[in-house]
């Protein structure tokens, strides 16, 4: 790796994560019930599709229509989206956490409809840290196409060659390839560690 002046971390799955196991179960109480209603309602794809920048209120009506019948759920879901918070990469936040508090240059991006994304950040600390955040959805970009990463080279005053770009999703990775960025594919905590290192940065 060339020399990493700035680095970019993809949040969206390390905040959010839909499990059927667990979530919703309060009100959802039938385990069976409750997975139908993730494989066939509230989607991973479905939610992926906020990317595009529509609203919870867009997304939820989108549902409702195609659902009439679990109207309520739908809304709950909504209501209560932070009972699906599952820390499946809480390692991964604290060495951003060390990241930042050591004075690197970090900037964050998230999928989340912009929303959504207000009320994370005042869930977590750590996403009013860094110097940048954006969210993917008010640009109405869907990674991994080339122009997000040149949008967001140009909005933070990053040099593509001096970026290093960290994503859970080899497409992303790729993409920010293409498009000039090193990158590194995260996998867990320890591998992004050694990453990390093999770039001169300690964490």
């Amino acid at each position: 790796m060339s020399s990493v002046r700035h680095i970019v971390f993809d949040i969206g799955r390390v905040l959010i994560h839909y499990d059927p196991e667990v979530p919703f179960a309060r009100l959802i109480p039938d385990e069976d019930e409750r997975r139908w209603f993730f494989d066939n309602v509230c989607t991973h794809e479905w939610n992926l599709e906020q990317d595009r920048g529509r609203s919870w209120e867009e997304a939820e009506a989108l549902l409702i229509a195609e659902h009439p019948d679990r109207a309520d759920l739908i809304r709950a879901f909504r209501l209560n989206w932070h009972e699906m918070v599952v820390p499946h990469y809480a390692d991964s936040v604290a060495i951003l956490d060390a990241l930042i508090e050591d004075g690197h240059d970090v900037t964050m991006l998230t999928n989340f409809a912009a929303d959504t994304f207000a009320e994370a950040r005042e869930m977590f600390d750590f996403l009013n840290k860094p110097r940048g955040v954006t969210v993917s959805g008010e640009i109405g970009l869907i990674k991994p196409d080339r122009e997000i990463y040149d949008h967001h080279a140009k909005a933070f005053g990053l040099d593509p060659a001096a970026t290093l770009f960290i994503d859970d999703s080899p497409k992303n990775v790729e993409g920010a390839r293409a498009a000039g960025w090193q990158a590194v594919h995260f996998k867990n905590p320890e591998q992004l560690k050694a990453d990390l290192k093999a770039a001169g940065i300690d964490a």
